[in-house]
């Protein structure tokens, strides 16, 4: 069985150990040395770069989020032993583990980040179609006269070179498919690499809960298990006809999953249509004064995302999800794209003014659409606040000095809510 030692890259037939190193660090699968699409994810990647930047940190337990009163961003593996978890209220975060490294998250920086790991993936390969800051889909097919090595070897370099390079850790899903690369990504963190082969889909699927499949929130979730679906054998069941008649398209794409079957190529074209974030709260709040500390925090992440994909947008949205997981989706378009924190938090504030509905709800989400490149951004400002050209500048300042000193060299009030 072909074989493949993570440690020193050494190709050998089956066994436990590396026959050059000796490292048990061994990745072994029947498929290894065939399959070409990939999915990398960053080992929480926040946390690890706090962790890389301040060696006092690295044997403590660290969370990336706001103060007493925020939401865990993500936190490192020592904090998630002890049950926390991203979007943990913090003050429960700090009763799970009171002896956590609370950060501010350092958006600008992370971004920078980003893109040091990117420029080592285009190395590898132009078909890379990048799904956040520390994730994306690699197609390596065709790259093995380039690189003198089957897709697997190359990325075991890759995860070598971020770690010996940039310090951090990152874990690979291997497969036939982008569903089940993104499936394998998560099955053996930190520092993981999976492979998902053709002859052993229909096994490695046999039982699993549909929850496994990207997208399916706890809505979607709740949505099949009324029909009886809670496992691909349940969507096995199913005709195809029956689950699209049930769930419109949704129904014929899990269809196609429940048999291991995705058809999307890695599309490093995929036009970004929407830039968005949202919290899930452990128990439903209606609690407005903390609905609007996460509406600013929400805004400060969209504009992160924005400004370091150099996009702005010109239509706001904001998003409720109520105790049943029914939604309130509110939208407001602008003269004007923006890439700010600041106007999108005044714009989703005033769309939160407008929900008469009391709550409680139990997640907030804010987002961007209607994306353009950012040189028309925030130009005029808005007509009916003389004030917004003011705190866009102000912003824009800020940001400059958070790049130079760190993301707590300023600090907004409202973050603190």
């Amino acid at each position: 069985m072909p074989a493949l030692c993570r440690e020193c890259l050494t190709p050998f037939d089956a066994g436990t150990r590396c026959p050059a190193c000796r490292s048990p660090r061994v990745l072994s699968h029947p498929e290894l040395f065939e399959l070409s699409i990939a999915h990398m994810d960053c080992d929480a990647f926040y946390a690890s770069v706090e962790k890389r930047d301040n060696p006092d940190l690295r044997d403590k337990p660290v969370i990336v989020g706001g103060a007493h009163r925020g939401v865990v961003s993500t936190c490192c593996y020592l904090a998630r032993i002890k049950g926390v978890r991203s979007a943990m209220p913090m003050f429960q975060a700090l009763k799970l583990c009171p002896e956590a490294v609370v950060v501010k998250p350092r958006g600008a920086h992370y971004a920078a980040v980003s893109r040091q790991i990117r420029a080592l993936m285009d190395e590898l390969t132009p078909v890379i179609e990048p799904l956040s800051l520390d994730e994306a889909f690699l197609d390596l097919t065709g790259t093995v006269r380039l690189h003198h090595a089957p897709p697997a070897v190359t990325l075991a370099r890759l995860l070598k070179r971020m770690e010996t390079e940039l310090g951090l850790t990152g874990s690979i899903g291997l497969s036939h498919n982008k569903f089940l690369a993104k499936i394998a990504s998560d099955l053996d963190k930190p520092r993981g690499f999976s492979v998902i082969g053709r002859a052993d889909t229909a096994a490695f699927l046999k039982g699993k809960p549909v929850r496994m499949i990207w997208g399916v929130g706890l809505a979607t979730q709740t949505t099949l298990e009324a029909a009886g679906i809670r496992t691909f054998d349940d969507l096995m069941r199913w005709d195809r006809k029956d689950l699209t008649a049930r769930f419109g398209s949704i129904g014929d794409r899990l269809w196609h999953l429940a048999r291991g079957e995705d058809f999307r190529r890695v599309n490093p074209n995929e036009p970004m249509r929407s830039i968005s974030a949202e919290t899930t709260f452990d128990e439903d709040t209606a609690d407005r004064d903390l609905l609007d500390g996460h509406i600013w925090r929400l805004a400060e992440r969209v504009a992160d995302r924005a400004k370091a994909k150099d996009l702005a947008g010109r239509t706001v949205t904001l998003k409720l999800k109520r105790a049943d997981f029914t939604a309130i989706t509110r939208r407001h378009t602008l003269r004007e794209p923006t890439q700010t924190a600041d106007r999108i938090y005044h714009q989703a504030a005033e769309l939160m003014a407008q929900v008469k509905e009391p709550g409680p709800f139990r997640l907030i989400g804010v987002g961007i659409s209607d994306l353009s490149d950012d040189r028309a951004a925030d130009l005029t400002g808005d007509l009916l606040d003389p004030q917004a050209a003011r705190r866009a500048g102000a912003e824009k300042a800020t940001d400059a000095i958070r790049a130079k000193f760190g993301k707590d060299a300023i600090v907004k009030g409202r973050a603190l809510r």
